[in-house]
């Protein structure tokens, strides 16, 4: 929600001091900065989000798509409309624990993401990868996952660089809808 800052007193209570600049509050990121559903442990039973995904409908847990080893789920904290992960069901921690079907299967469905990404939504590059281990910047280290971020030309605007926010232009669900749609189409 976009709050413009006015010289009325009763208004300025608890949203600082009237300057040039609009605010973007996005209080749903505050989840992710307390690390909200965060896995505590190392073990699947220890509230990892992507062992738990699975067990929702693909509507509720945001999945594009299931294979026999992993899954396609949006990211409830987006880099960029249609940020995507691919996920093996099984709880692994590092990439050389998984097996080589899952390894398979990880590769096609990153390959499928792209395509789909790029049919649906006109995506003109992406990046693609792993952080292994939370001191190399993973969120939740304990369960691997790989990160498929369309790119524009453009999108790195001042939004993100002089604003630090990130503007999405369509509401999670909708994304999923479409892209699960294109998924099956591809």
């Amino acid at each position: 929600m976009l709050a413009r800052m006015t010289s009325e007193p009763e208004q300025q209570i608890g949203v600082g001091t009237p300057d040039a600049f609009q605010r973007l509050w996005t209080p749903h990121r505050m989840a992710y900065i307390q690390g909200e559903n965060k896995p505590t442990g190392p073990g699947a039973d220890d509230g990892c989000p992507f062992c738990t995904i699975p067990a929702k409908s693909d509507e509720d847990g945001l999945v594009l798509a299931r294979g026999e080893h992993v899954y396609a789920v949006l990211n409830l904290y987006p880099y960029n409309g249609g940020h995507l992960m691919v996920v093996p069901f099984r709880h692994v921690a590092d990439y050389p624990g998984l097996t080589r079907e899952e390894t398979a299967e990880l590769a096609e469905y990153t390959k499928r993401a792209m395509k789909t990404l790029k049919a649906a939504a006109g995506a003109q590059g992406f990046n693609v990868g792993m952080n292994q281990g939370s001191v190399a910047g993973a969120g939740i280290a304990a369960h691997l996952h790989q990160h498929v971020v369309p790119r524009w030309g453009g999108d790195t605007n001042f939004m993100p660089v002089v604003g630090h926010t990130r503007v999405l232009p369509q509401l999670l669900a909708e994304t999923r809808a479409m892209l699960a749609d294109a998924w099956q189409d591809g």
